[in-house]
């Protein structure tokens, strides 16, 4: 009887399932790395807001402390965005009449909130609560990058799972002095692991398996 299929068939097939194979693994090599790429977690990448808030002026050069605008940080999930009244406590002064800040006065004067552009934006299944992370020593630059160097604020982290649960694992190298929390300069020093374990101690901080617990952020 004559052979039915050229002898190069078994070749085809096999390349074909193994082409198959190579292509979807690939594939979802390429959409996991995707998903972790700053353009999907928006890391590294600056708002226009509707005014060009510089956080290098007011932190870096003027020395304004964190808690003068986001008041509510040390005891609040959230640290609050300031009221304009907030801004008006310098600027009825400042710049009074400078163009730029023409949206902040209309803000004050009808009283109207600023409709600031949200930069770091959790999902919705994601409980994090500000006064927790700062009341046990965990400084504003170890989330939010050099703030006090920002033009423009963006977001330095990616604020994915991951990032958040290898601090959870191991919060003692991320833990400061409380006088250091809001300090933008502050960098740990060669004891820091052993400082940090101190702190833990100190401060009453849960374990690790208690700190990664599914209900911990997803409540």
């Amino acid at each position: 009887m004559a052979q039915i299929f050229h002898r190069s068939t078994n070749f085809i097939a096999r390349f074909t399932v193994f082409s198959f194979i190579f292509i979807m693994g690939f594939a979802v090599l390429a959409v996991l790395q995707a998903a972790r790429s700053p353009y999907m977690t928006r890391q590294n990448i600056t708002r226009e807001q509707p005014v060009q808030f510089s956080h290098k002026h007011h932190v870096g050069d003027d020395g304004i402390d964190c808690r003068y605008c986001h008041t509510s940080v040390e005891i609040s999930a959230v640290a609050g965005i300031p009221p304009t009244k907030t801004c008006m406590n310098c600027h009825s002064v400042l710049f009074s009449n400078a163009g730029y800040l023409d949206p902040v006065r209309e803000s004050y004067r009808t009283d109207t909130s600023i409709e600031w552009v949200k930069v770091h934006r959790l999902a919705d299944f994601v409980y994090f609560n500000h006064s927790i992370h700062v009341n046990k020593g965990v400084g504003c630059t170890t989330c939010h990058g050099p703030i006090d160097q920002m033009p423009l604020v963006f977001q330095a982290s990616t604020l994915l799972m991951q990032w958040c649960v290898d601090c959870h694992r191991n919060p003692a190298p991320n833990l400061r002095p409380m006088d250091k929390v809001f300090a933008m300069d502050w960098k740990p020093g060669a004891d820091q692991e052993e400082l940090g374990q101190k702190f833990m101690e100190e401060r009453k901080i849960r374990t690790a398996a208690e700190l990664t617990s599914c209900s911990t952020c997803h409540r």
